[in-house]
């Protein structure tokens, strides 16, 4: 089997939704300029009251044996890097030989260790995989050496909700409702908001553990938007609170000042989620910056890669809980993973709906939990009904 033809489909579609789907947006690094820290959420597009705008690129990998794989979605950026980097080095290639493929990718991209070539690299990894799925009539888990579990934990991702003290707590206690044992929320204050910013998040964590009760787990987000001075002033402040970890509390890159967090924080610290390949979670762990990695699949590496990632946790055991954009791959990888290695996923409510807008067979926790899918690869299929408007991207 070849790779005979590779392409990036650029689908335009309509989504009804009553009411304002994003209400909020998380602080970001860049907030600390007055100018962007008032700026609202602004993913998609509002056509009407209740329409949107939905677009999403798909990366295709067809093979001379009628298989194609499937990836995505994927960003326009990232679309190019794969037509005008990889595409002359894949064509005629067998997709079935990933560590073969990765490996001649990551040779071939050398300055593209991480940001959008790496992202690349890491869609045309999960596709390949999707046709090893297909090739062998199998769910990809299966290959990896899964599954480990019937069914995954999965958290509730709460990233485009209103923060409020008094909505968040309704939205908790209303996904509470549905089963969920966990949360994640997303502070919206930060460093350049002042005392009045600390007070505002100390609100919500204070409402959402009241809404969820004492025995749920909760996450908090920092979204790489804080640094050590403010990470001394809120731990004590959000400490009684209990949270299961906060996540990513400073910029990447910035190794020492995150294990200092960890260190100074009475609770756990989650790190990784825009971090790449297994040499920049080495540098993670080797910096004692985390109590748990975020690789995400469709940034970080491929389901090649993040399986070293793991290896690589396991030996300093740190938990695997990926980032959840990509939920068919990130489920697949779970599944094929010690339970206390991988013990639950992430489920981003909103990015989810839209991340899975055009696919037929979607991934929804049920009761709080995400059934192992059963489709072979990955499972991932356009539902051709949705799709209003197509433009391939070269």
């Amino acid at each position: 089997m070849k790779i005979a033809n590779i392409r990036c489909r650029d689908l335009t579609g309509t989504m009804e939704f009553s009411g304002d789907f994003w209400e909020e947006r998380l602080a970001r690094p860049i907030d600390i300029y007055p100018e962007h820290r008032m700026e609202g959420p602004a993913y998609l597009q509002r056509l009407g009251e209740n329409t949107y705008r939905m677009r999403s690129v798909f990366l295709e990998v067809h093979t001379d044996a009628g298989i194609t794989g499937l990836s995505g979605p994927i960003s326009g950026s990232v679309a190019r890097s794969i037509m005008s980097e990889f595409e002359d080095l894949l064509l005629g290639e067998n997709p079935l030989a990933v560590e073969l493929l990765w490996d001649k990718m990551y040779r071939l991209a050398v300055h593209g260790r991480k940001g959008n070539t790496m992202m690349a690299i890491s869609a045309l990894d999960c596709a390949f995989w999707d046709i090893r799925g297909k090739w062998a009539n199998a769910p990809v888990y299966t290959l990896l050496g899964g599954p480990t579990r019937d069914r995954i934990r999965a958290y509730a991702s709460m990233l485009g909700f209103a923060v409020d003290a008094e909505r968040a707590a309704e939205r908790a206690r209303e996904y509470a409702g549905r089963g969920y044992t966990a949360q994640k929320w997303f502070f919206r204050a930060g460093p350049g908001d002042g005392p009045e910013g600390i007070a505002r998040n100390v609100a919500l964590v204070e409402a959402v553990r009241e809404a969820i009760g004492p025995d749920a787990d909760l996450m908090l987000d920092c979204w790489m938007s804080w640094d050590l001075s403010y990470a001394r002033r809120m731990a004590p402040r959000i400490a009684p609170y209990n949270p299961r970890w906060i996540e990513e509390p400073a910029l990447p890159d910035q190794y020492d000042v995150c294990a200092e967090i960890r260190r100074i924080v009475p609770f756990p610290v989650a790190n990784g989620e825009h971090e790449y390949t297994r040499w920049g979670f080495a540098q993670l762990l080797d910096a004692g910056a985390q109590d748990v990695l975020q690789p995400d699949i469709y940034w970080a590496g491929g389901i090649t890669e993040i399986t070293k990632i793991c290896t690589l946790a396991s030996i300093c055991g740190v938990e695997v809980i990926p980032h959840g954009h990509s939920s068919h791959a990130t489920a697949h990888l779970i599944a094929a993973q010690p339970p206390h290695l991988c013990p639950i996923q992430e489920y981003l409510v909103k990015w989810n709906t839209v991340h899975q807008f055009f696919l037929k067979h979607k991934i929804e926790p049920v009761d709080g939990y995400i059934a192992l899918p059963e489709w072979p690869g990955l499972g991932l299929e356009i539902d051709e009904d949705l799709v209003e408007e197509e433009a391939i991207l070269d």
